[in-house]
């Protein structure tokens, strides 16, 4: 990777809207950490948490809030959301890399696949039949694209993902390392009466997955087909490493799941959602638009639009606050009851012998 060019701060200023307290000309030469950043490094500070690492940071130059304290012998650019802006000037310093177009020797292109002249197929990855991939999609190798699944443009399939057949993948769309996008849902029925005895009996998985517009994927996750119909994983939402989504689910768009979650069979995950790690969502449920749901929360029925819950079963976020601090409480409690049980039963023994 190479190193990155240099850039005024009031260039990096403008690109994101800031206002500028220092000195326009001050030379940044890359971005870092509060703590980790050095002399002539961007920073960024949005959250009070982090106020030491702020007044002790040796960068140049700090991203901040409109209402963050001014540090001697630094620049600030005041911006409404430091974070955002941090990520939007880390994009000029680290672009995405480009890949010369065309499908390399040791690709395997199906004669019936279409490929646009733009696309990148590297070697090692395949196009199968009636596959389509779209202009500036790169498919790094070992990347598998099914029969009649398809592409969108400027997506990015990284090494061993998996696009099963007929499934469909929207612009711009980044799936990352061994990702797999339409294995079979987890669908059978029991037959007591096989002909080898009782078995489960598999459910044809005939639908697809359809992964809408500007979607990410981390790696290692799954996305299954469904049964009939569609898996919908909707517009801009961003999906952690090490997920698990069910057949028939639909997720809204601007959905955030984070890693280790699962979602059963034919959820519905609202728009905005935010599942944090390792939430599990039960099947044949709705969690609202804009609902958020706490790390490891077992979410057994429906959330209702903008709702905070956290727990196992989830209950909404304050009464499980409540429930946590009893639950330190609950061996003192054990012993106060069990001191006035011998008490009462003291006191009943005397009211029998008087």
């Amino acid at each position: 990777m190479h190193a990155p060019s240099p850039r005024r701060l009031g260039e990096l200023a403008a690109h994101v809207g800031g206002e500028l307290v220092g000195d326009a000309g001050l030379l940044i030469m890359g971005l870092n950490g509060l703590a980790e950043a050095s002399p002539g490094e961007l920073s960024f500070y949005g959250n009070p948490r982090y106020r030491r690492q702020y007044e002790a940071s040796r960068a140049s130059a700090v991203l901040v809030g409109p209402e963050a304290d001014a540090r001697e012998g630094v620049s600030l650019v005041r911006v409404a959301n430091p974070h955002l802006a941090f990520a939007r000037i880390s994009s000029l310093f680290h672009p995405r890399p480009s890949h010369a177009a065309g499908v390399r020797p040791g690709a395997h292109v199906h004669p019936e696949a279409r490929v646009h002249p733009e696309a990148t197929v590297m070697a090692g990855a395949t196009v199968d039949k009636n596959a389509s991939v779209g202009a500036r999609a790169v498919l790094f190798p070992g990347a598998y694209v099914g029969e009649g699944a398809s592409v969108g443009e400027d997506s990015l399939l990284y090494p061993n993902v998996t696009v099963r057949e007929h499934c469909v993948v929207g612009a711009r769309v980044i799936l990352h390392a061994s990702c797999v996008v339409g294995a079979d849902g987890f669908g059978f029925a029991f037959n007591p009466e096989g002909d080898n005895g009782p078995e489960h009996y598999k459910v044809p998985q005939a639908g697809i997955v359809r992964i809408e517009d500007d979607v990410e994927i981390g790696a290692c996750t799954c996305i299954d087909r469904a049964t009939i119909g569609e898996t919908v994983i909707g517009r801009g939402t961003k999906i952690d490493n090490l997920v698990q989504i069910a057949h028939n689910v639909k997720v809204g768009p601007l959905s955030l799941i984070c890693a280790q979650a699962g979602v059963s069979g034919s959820a519905e995950v609202g728009m905005g959602v935010v599942l944090a790690g390792q939430v599990g969502v039960v099947g044949h449920i709705r969690v609202g638009d804009m609902a958020k749901v706490g790390a490891q929360s077992g979410v057994a029925h429906d959330v209702e639009d903008g709702q905070v819950v956290s727990g196992s079963p989830a209950v909404p976020h304050r009464e499980w606050l409540r429930m946590s601090a009893a639950l330190g409480q609950l061996g003192d409690l054990l012993k106060e009851v069990r001191t006035l049980r011998r008490r009462v039963e003291t006191l009943e023994k005397k009211e029998k012998g008087g």
